[in-house]
């Protein structure tokens, strides 16, 4: 996996809270926080598995359980175009998604495309199908980074603002140049310290601020740890390696865990593989694992 997609679904996945008071201001309201977040990851590998001789897609999917005030169940998609390349089938397959969860899970599903690329021009939020009388219009949210304004980010109180920010500085960096880059990446950082927000969150912000914008001289990454690292002595009783150091054990400890689920879906399947005479597909329905999984497990007992 590329380096920027494993940064995109990291992130997603620590402040999803603030990603939905950034993206849905006027209806956060209707959201519980306090119920927590699930992320569907398996139901959506079920509906859209990896073709693994495939080139690796530049886009990340989640698919999300919400819950509102009234507790009722919801799910969020949100769809992230890493590279924003020009893709004339997108708006077909966004619908794609669209019907495939609500027809399996029966839910009501909203979703956004967030696009990170540099491309300017017009991207589709609708899909529209006519044929011989019969017609139909979804329409999806689209955000575009490249079009977003500097002022208002820094401006804004959202956390998830300043993901937006480095996204931006790292569009622009061809205009820019790598020193005014340097110097906006470490005002985002120093204004991501100065707020008031729970230590998780600064940190998962913090590594993708770190991480997401690529510096083409090694020094100007070394002057970015050495300013924040002065900045981060002084106002609090961490340094940058503590805080990445500590952030990267709890992901390594994520990992661990995982692999002991995968360990686990492992022996289920070959059980029913060598129990039963379902099929793959009934057999990853069951074990709620994705259709490559089985047949990955099935070839290694071969």
């Amino acid at each position: 996996m590329r380096r920027d997609d494993s940064l995109w679904k990291g992130l997603l996945e620590d402040v999803f809270d603030d990603f939905l008071t950034f993206f849905f201001k006027e209806k956060a309201k209707i959201f519980d926080f306090d119920r927590g977040f699930e992320f569907l990851n398996n139901e959506l590998a079920q509906l859209f598995p990896i073709d693994e001789n495939a080139e690796h897609p530049v886009f990340v999917d989640k698919l999300v359980k919400v819950f509102t005030t009234e507790g009722k169940e919801e799910w969020v998609l949100v769809h992230v175009e890493v590279q924003g390349y020009n893709d004339k089938d997108f708006a077909q397959r966004m619908f794609t998604y669209f019907y495939r969860i609500l027809d399996k899970y029966n839910k009501r599903v909203t979703c956004i495309a967030i696009f990170t690329g540099s491309q300017k021009k017009l991207v589709p939020d609708y899909y529209s199908y006519e044929f011989l009388g019969t017609e139909n219009h979804f329409k999806y949210n689209v955000y575009k980074i490249i079009d977003q304004n500097r002022d208002e980010l820094n401006n804004s109180d959202n956390p998830f603002a300043l993901v937006i920010l480095t996204v931006l500085n790292a569009l622009h960096k061809g205009e820019l140049g790598e020193e005014e880059l340097l110097l906006l990446q470490t005002g985002i950082a120093k204004s991501l310290f100065q707020k008031n927000i729970p230590k998780p969150k600064i940190q998962a912000i913090f590594v993708f601020l770190r991480y997401y914008v690529h510096f083409d001289n090694p020094e100007n990454i070394s002057k970015f740890d050495k300013e924040i690292n002065l900045f981060l002595k002084k106002n609090t009783t961490m340094g940058i390696e503590e805080l990445l150091i500590e952030r990267f054990e709890k992901k390594l400890l994520e990992k661990v865990k995982q692999e002991i689920v995968e360990e686990k879906d492992t022996t289920f399947v070959k059980s029913l593989l060598t129990s039963t005479d379902f099929d793959l597909q009934k057999i990853a329905n069951i074990a709620s694992v994705p259709y490559s999984f089985v047949e990955k497990v099935k070839a290694s007992m071969q």
